[in-house]
């Protein structure tokens, strides 16, 4: 904790130097930085306060022989763990952008009306997922099924690291279960792909060439407004080198989503110019697989058992109505040690 005080006296001292708020942009990364410091100085102290409080009440519960202070001790010492674990894991989000806010797009794969309506499941378990960490999330595009469901969503998830939470959820995700739109009841398996992209604010590195643009113009559809079907303030930007397309229709105006949709293409670049062999376009298609059999990172498993697996890390959940309900946390967890023990034996 220490170290956390002197950081942020630090960064205190730095925003009462003349002339600090001549750079607005550099005196608000301070400001972030600076109260996302004290958040975490604020649960270490808690954190420290309940440990105290409970070596106390365990104390007492042995001087005088109460045994009923144990369930309480016990509940107590349940949560400490649980909460050190989620600052333990907090310290494994050490990329670039793993602070930023992140963008999620779900694409329906094979399977048909049962693919849409599966990319309907997901984008609510993301949904809930998102609030339980009281993350906002922001419908950037959507394009629904010709019978039930979603055939594509994009949204944008809002909160400090969920980039870095998220960027486990990247792959195919596969569906077994009864079909609701099968009269016969017969098992269905049905995929959907998740991408997940940071969200960029300024990124200087990124220099898009305007003539290597393509830039549309479109209605809106579904809810959202009085101007939705009306005006055609939906964008949709094709870069024409690589062939990536990003769109988004649910900003109030056409330069709110053009800009929005600008962003996105920024991100998806980012991502194809770091790859090696960044001129082929290929690198950056390739972790998005084939959305079908064989290439699935997460089964989700209603019949004839109920299991969730990841395929990646064998972590696994039997309560799969609880994981659709946004307790993905255990996977995500996973992934994130997996990830640091590769670097470590690396």
């Amino acid at each position: 904790m220490a170290r956390l005080k002197n950081e942020i006296e630090e960064l205190e001292n730095k925003a009462a130097e003349p002339g600090f708020w001549d750079d607005i942009e550099n005196s608000q990364k301070v400001l972030q930085k600076t109260k996302s410091l004290k958040t975490k100085l604020e649960r270490f102290e808690k954190l420290e306060a309940q440990w105290e409080d409970l070596k106390t009440l365990n104390e007492l519960g042995l001087e005088e022989g109460d045994a009923s202070v144990i369930p309480e001790v016990e509940e107590g010492l349940k949560e400490l763990t649980e909460e050190l674990e989620r600052l333990r894991l907090e310290t494994l989000l050490t990329g670039q952008y793993d602070k930023n806010n992140a963008i999620l797009t779900l694409h329906a794969g094979a399977g048909g009306t049962e693919a849409q309506d599966w990319v309907q499941m997901l984008l609510r378990m993301y949904t809930r997922w998102a609030e339980s960490r009281g993350y906002m999330v922001k419908t950037l595009d959507f394009l629904d099924g010709e019978e039930a469901g979603i055939k594509s969503v994009t949204i944008n998830v809002i909160g400090e690291n969920a980039y870095g939470y998220l960027k486990s959820e990247k792959g195919v995700h596969r569906l077994v279960r009864i079909s609701p739109f099968d009269a016969s009841g017969r098992r269905h398996t049905s995929f959907a792909s998740v991408e997940v992209m940071p969200e960029l604010e300024n990124d200087l590195d990124i220099q898009i060439n305007p003539d290597d643009l393509k830039i549309d113009t479109y209605r809106s559809s579904g809810a959202g407004g009085q101007h939705i079907n009306k005006t055609e303030s939906a964008v949709r930007i094709t870069h024409i080198p690589t062939g990536i397309v990003t769109s988004c229709q649910t900003e109030r105006s056409q330069f709110q989503n053009k800009e929005t949709a600008m962003k996105m293409l920024k991100a998806k670049l980012l991502e194809l110019k770091e790859r090696e062999n960044k001129e082929k376009i290929e690198d950056l298609k390739g972790v998005q697989m084939e959305i079908a059999w064989g290439s699935q990172i997460r089964s989700y498993v209603f019949c004839p058992y109920t299991l969730v697996k990841d395929h990646r890390t064998n972590y696994e959940e039997g309560d799969v109505n609880s994981v659709m309900d946004g307790n993905i946390d255990g996977f995500i967890n996973e992934y994130l040690k997996s990830i640091s023990n590769r670097k470590q034996e690396a």
